[in-house]
């Protein structure tokens, strides 16, 4: 990998540009069509910047729901962020300023570019770990601010929209897989989710399969090491 931070965290960033573009434009025009305007989609999008908790926020604001209620939702969507959390302290340590803000924007697709970036020198790490997490929550922005705009002026149907997440997860998860030799983690995560899926249902299984596929990481950490 030649150095530079800068070059590889946007070339490694645009699959998620795709997708957070299409993400962002139907998230914008849902909340256009509930009443609130592109400053509300610029200001979630920036503040919150959490794709599927601001869909549902979307209709918890309609609702008027009390804090109590939009805290707990929050934790139960996003409760998976405890365990990226949890996977990254030694990877971000000694980040410095820009470790606040990487913790922040810490998205699902950010961790898959950056949990497993080769880079040696710390220095080097962290800035293309900061600047993969900032060029993501721009296009996420964009996207948002881009629907509302959008959904201001032409009509449009949004059935079916969500699956461009599921289509960029395969994404990000096939690049991963052709980038590395070390499949196992990979494979392990596949069969907890799988497995868990079975068990406790497509409702249930998250929280499950992200405590398996931890506990399993943990086991396998020095053995992917000695593989590199």
């Amino acid at each position: 990998m030649k150095n530079n931070p800068l070059k590889n965290a946007f070339r490694d960033s645009l699959p998620v540009l795709s997708g957070y573009i299409v993400l962002g434009i139907g998230f914008g025009i849902v909340l256009e069509k509930n009443g609130y305007g592109v400053l509300y989609s610029f200001l979630m999008s920036l503040l919150i910047y959490a794709g599927s908790m601001q869909y549902a926020s979307v209709e918890l604001i309609a609702a008027a729901a009390s804090l109590p209620l939009v805290a707990l939702t929050t934790l139960m969507v996003n409760a998976r962020h405890l365990f990226y959390g949890i996977s990254m302290i030694d990877k971000y340590k000694g980040a410095g300023i820009k470790k606040p803000y990487m913790i922040f924007a810490l998205t699902d697709e950010t961790y898959s570019l950056t949990c497993y970036t080769k880079y040696e020198d710390e220095k080097e790490r962290h800035l293309y770990c900061f600047l993969v997490s900032l060029f993501n929550h721009c296009y996420w922005v964009t996207g948002c601010v881009a629907g509302s705009l959008i959904g201001s002026a032409l009509p449009f149907d949004t059935r079916g929209i969500e699956f461009s997440m599921t289509a960029l997860f395969v994404t990000v998860f096939a690049e991963q897989w052709l980038g590395t030799k070390k499949h196992l983690p990979a494979i392990a995560g596949l069969a907890a989710s799988f497995v868990c899926l079975v068990v406790f249902g497509k409702d249930n299984f998250l929280i499950p399969a992200m405590v398996i596929i931890l506990v399993a990481l943990g086991f396998m950490k020095d053995r992917v090491k000695n593989d590199e």
